[in-house]
């Protein structure tokens, strides 16, 4: 490709999915990190919660969910999902030429960077700490590390039933971060992507000498990256759009998720 080429803007969007709405958590820092670009979001919300689920359950959505966002025409897929990142997103990337992103390696490389003990605790699904992907992520950056991965069941389905103050989500966190406490770790990534909404709550309960990584954060810096490598990003200046698509209850989802994606979702087509 020419460097004329190189420059000439790709309008097509970017697809993110995940089982829920904890995915706008992602998608709002992609919004904000790259307002120029256009955006759709989907939902597999008559699928969730992925957590309890085996894993080749888990793939065969994400394979489903890839598939309609690529008939969509995005230029990138974001698996937002962490359990279906964790179980898929090899398979997804060996399977199809769009470019996939997860959620697993930015997080892990941030929690890498900021420890100063080499002692990491992870607070995610069910299917995120069986399939080992944060711990195998972790290892292969640095084999010096102790890794303290927690499954977090009920975490996720409460925080998606909106009420992310009530004491039974308190009693639930405080239930999944003991054992951390216990374990002295110095850093904990929040591996999945309901969790950013209890930060306030977490660091209560962690204290401040804990560090918290959302990998949202580091996810949208690396759709950054790849699409100033590809030579594939939108024309400066512009204002991206959003749209929503979800497989189940579309007014729910709308109500629910504007509370993650910190704006307004002015409408959500079923899928």
């Amino acid at each position: 490709m020419s460097e004329i080429e190189a420059h000439i803007p790709d309008g097509r969007p970017i697809g993110v999915f995940d089982s829920g709405v904890g995915g706008l958590t992602v998608l709002h820092e992609c919004l904000v990190n790259l307002p120029h670009e256009d955006f759709i979001y989907l939902g597999d919300t008559a699928n969730f919660p992925y957590g309890p689920r085996r894993l080749a359950d888990v793939r065969r959505l994400a394979f489903a969910n890839a598939e309609a966002l690529i008939g969509l025409g995005v230029k990138l897929i974001v698996v937002a999902c962490n359990s279906a990142a964790s179980a898929a997103l090899p398979q997804l990337q060996a399977s199809f030429t769009t470019p996939m992103v997860g959620v697993v390696m930015p997080g892990a490389r941030a929690a890498v960077q900021a420890t100063r003990e080499r002692r990491i605790g992870v607070m995610a699904t069910e299917a995120t700490v069986r399939s080992g992907a944060y711990q195998n992520a972790l290892q292969s950056l640095d084999a010096g590390l102790e890794v303290f991965a927690v499954a977090c069941p009920r975490l996720a389905p409460l925080i998606q039933d909106g009420d992310v103050f009530s004491e039974e989500v308190e009693r639930a966190a405080r239930e999944y971060t003991a054992s951390l406490k216990q374990s002295s770790v110095d850093t904990v990534i929040l591996g999945c992507t309901h969790y950013p909404l209890i930060t306030p709550m977490l660091r209560r309960l962690f204290g401040p000498r804990v560090t918290l990584i959302n990998s949202a954060e580091e996810t949208a810096r690396e759709v950054e990256e790849i699409l100033a490598r590809k030579g594939t990003g939108n024309a400066l200046g512009r204002e991206g759009d959003y749209r929503f698509f979800a497989s189940g209850d579309t007014e729910e989802f709308k109500e629910v998720g504007a509370r993650f994606l910190q704006l307004p979702i002015r409408g959500v087509d079923r899928v």
